[in-house]
């Protein structure tokens, strides 16, 4: 019986035009999400805007807009997203110096546009970026990211330029999950972990030289190692999101039920909201939160699998992209909460309230699926080097492509020679 039911849903599976697992999943979490923002939010939002479900009404417009964006974006063939990954990535560059100037300042960061309905964040449009961006380059240089430090470091104008903006804002925590998203996409599409050495350090080392000249900074860091130091000052908040995270013990005290979000616990139905939602349900309910977004990244990265087995190596590396910024930030979220990270102000994915957040996951999740409907059924061939491919100015090349290695004591080889070869099927140096 249970052999057949296994079988059943298999054919099922190949039968659907997406990942319909995965599809659930997300609905399942969205639908917990706008739950838990409708429950945390109800003091706030009364004190506030005198109605108790004004941010809830905002996140369930933010859901529905998400939706017929994510509907639509479906509906683009990956070709479309390769040849204009570059222009995308331009876009979020200008978003972020846009944000310098016009942004709205909130607690001494300027990281939001106000525009008529919402404030947008234009980190949250360049994760997505990034992740399209990056495929994009590892599809085309797959090769040369395996074989030479220098494919890699090609990489550190646009992206160093990208955390320059960010940091000016500042918004350390998207800096991190970007820089943590690049270098996974990197290392599965098989850079050896030596580059990194040569990268990540001076990127930490310029981070922790930020933080130390910093007293405001050093502070925002170094609370959370001993809250109960300062439990009425510096530690508040992240004492009162323990005391909610303690309060819900094994099965929580029920939906509604959280005392921590009556004005207790800034920020309740933000960034603290999983410390809401472990009040109301407690381990268990945890538990559950967690395994929910551990299949969803694993379903992501079985859609990346299965793009990589159809020869979408550029689908394949979306899906891979998009499964380390979901399950990344939701570990962040989560850790902050816990007290386990100093305060990065990282929404948890389709749970936080955040209308950019939704936005954005629900565009990059449909370009997932866009992936996934691509590969099961229209699977490509595989690539064969073609030496009269014209350069691709898209990927913001400013040396040329590195040529293969050479063996120690051959001959060097023209690119006219290199082409003549190939055209009469000579391979090797």
């Amino acid at each position: 019986m249970l052999l057949e039911f296994c079988q059943k849903v298999k054919q099922q599976d190949r039968s659907w035009p997406m990942d319909f697992w995965l599809l659930g999943c997300i609905l399942v979490l969205a639908g917990i999400g706008l739950t838990m923002v409708a429950s945390s939010s109800i003091a706030i939002s009364q004190e506030r805007f005198d109605h108790p479900n004004h941010y809830f009404m905002r996140q369930a417009m933010a859901m529905g807009l998400g939706a017929i964006i994510a509907y639509g974006l479906f509906q683009i063939p990956l070709a479309t997203w390769q040849k204009h990954r570059g222009k995308l990535f331009l876009f979020a560059i200008a978003l972020l110096v846009a944000v310098l100037i016009f942004g709205r300042e909130i607690n001494g960061s300027k990281r939001w546009l106000p525009l008529v309905v919402m404030n947008f964040q234009p980190s949250e449009f360049m994760k997505m970026a990034v992740v399209i961006f990056m495929a994009g380059y590892l599809d085309r240089h797959a090769d040369a990211v395996k074989e030479s430090m220098g494919a890699v470091f090609r990489l550190a104008l646009p992206f160093g330029l990208m955390a320059f903006l960010l940091l000016l804002e500042p918004d350390y925590g998207s800096t991190f999950v970007i820089a943590v998203m690049i270098t996974g996409m990197l290392l599965i599409a098989g850079a050896p972990w030596r580059y990194f050495a040569f990268s990540v350090v001076p990127i930490i080392a310029i981070l922790v030289f930020l933080v130390v000249t910093s007293e405001y900074r050093m502070a925002r860091v170094t609370s959370f190692l001993d809250p109960w130091q300062d439990p009425f000052g510096k530690g508040y908040q992240l004492t009162q999101a323990l005391i909610a995270s303690g309060s819900g013990e094994w099965f929580g005290a029920g939906l509604g039920a959280s005392v921590q979000k009556l004005l207790y616990l800034p920020d309740a139905h933000t960034d603290f909201l999983f410390s809401i939602y472990a009040e109301e349900f407690g381990f268990f309910g945890v538990l559950f939160l967690i395994t929910l977004y551990l299949v969803i990244t694993y379903r992501l990265f079985r859609v990346g699998r299965k793009a990589e087995l159809a020869n979408h190596f550029f689908g394949a590396m979306i899906a891979y992209g998009v499964g380390i910024w979901v399950i990344l930030q939701a570990a962040i979220n989560m850790g902050v909460n816990l007290g386990a990270f100093p305060t990065k102000g990282l929404t948890l994915p389709f749970m936080s309230y955040g209308g950019s957040s939704v936005l954005l996951f629900s565009a990059a999740l449909a370009v997932v699926f866009r992936v996934d409907y691509e590969s099961r059924f229209y699977p490509a061939e595989p690539k064969a080097p073609n030496f009269d491919e014209p350069e691709d100015k898209d990927d913001f090349e400013l040396t040329p492509p590195v040529p293969p290695r050479r063996r120690r004591g051959s001959k060097s080889l023209s690119a006219k020679d290199y082409k003549s070869r190939a055209k009469n099927g000579v391979t090797g140096s």
